[in-house]
């Protein structure tokens, strides 16, 4: 696999492949997941629960979204590397480039803030600094208290129509990748449709330009409650570097998600 950048996946829209996307948060794991033929890792503020144990992603702190970004660079020398920036770390423009910057210097190639049209401001000025975004609608985990739980989002039609304007406004002010998560697969199917970026699916049907997944969810490490979007590759392959190989094919051939993984 060659060099993934923001305008490989954008290439890749256009040509109607589909981006794999998956999450990392050290050395090993990221090269095994570029091996397997990932196009993306994420390190995901979702750390926070699947490896500090809290029940939301609230408690991690930029300087552990730096630390597990300087690991998983080491491990990768071709896939794109996206990092969350967490919880109250980009209030206010300043701050937002400050702390972007620190994941930067850390071996980040774009970061990922979560919320709507109120971005605008501190999108503009951050791809004006050099900073590459990725923005996140639908199920946002960092505003988890203000939706009541981690919840189905756009069901009803004047959050279907928000979710679609905040889209527009997000890809107008600069982002250059939107995940989606949540959403029932028509609505996801038409932001995709809408946007010229790519969108990347998380339990938002098979109509996106990509899908990403939890590293724990792909290997069915998840203990309690297991999303019905996720599935356990690894419980028909006998590596871990063969079940990922597995969840990038499925996803470029369109077998993953199925209709059993989608909201409708």
């Amino acid at each position: 696999m060659s060099k993934v950048t923001t305008a490989r996946l954008l290439a890749m829209k256009l040509d109607q492949q589909k981006i794999a996307m998956i999450t990392a948060y050290d050395a090993t794991f990221a090269n095994v997941f570029e091996q397997a033929g990932a196009h993306a890792i994420l390190i995901g503020d979702s750390l926070g629960m699947v490896l500090q144990g809290e029940d939301s992603t609230l408690k991690v702190t930029v300087e552990e979204m730096a630390y597990h970004t300087r690991c998983v660079a080491k491990g990768c020398t071709k896939a794109l590397i996206v990092a969350d920036l967490p919880f109250m770390s980009y209030s206010n423009t300043d701050q937002a480039c400050t702390n972007a910057a620190t994941l930067m210097r850390a071996g980040a190639h774009m970061v990922k803030l979560e919320g709507g049209d109120w971005l605008v401001e501190t999108i503009t000025q951050l791809t004006r600094q050099g900073v590459p975004v990725c923005g996140h609608l639908g199920l946002t985990p960092q505003s988890v208290h203000v939706f009541g739980g981690f919840k189905l989002q756009g069901r009803e039609r004047a959050q279907a129509e928000k979710i679609k304007q905040d889209a527009k406004a997000l890809q107008a002010a600069g982002i250059q990748l939107l995940v989606l998560e949540c959403v029932p697969s028509p609505l996801a199917k038409e932001i995709s449709e809408l946007l010229s970026i790519p969108v990347i699916g998380i339990g938002a049907g098979p109509n996106t330009d990509g899908q990403v997944l939890v590293m724990q969810d792909a290997l069915g490490l998840t203990t309690g409650y297991v999303p019905k979007f996720t599935k356990n590759f690894l419980a028909e392959h006998p590596s871990v570097k063969a079940a990922i190989s597995a969840y990038v094919t499925d996803v470029a051939e369109g077998r993953f998600p199925g209709p059993e993984h989608s909201f409708n």
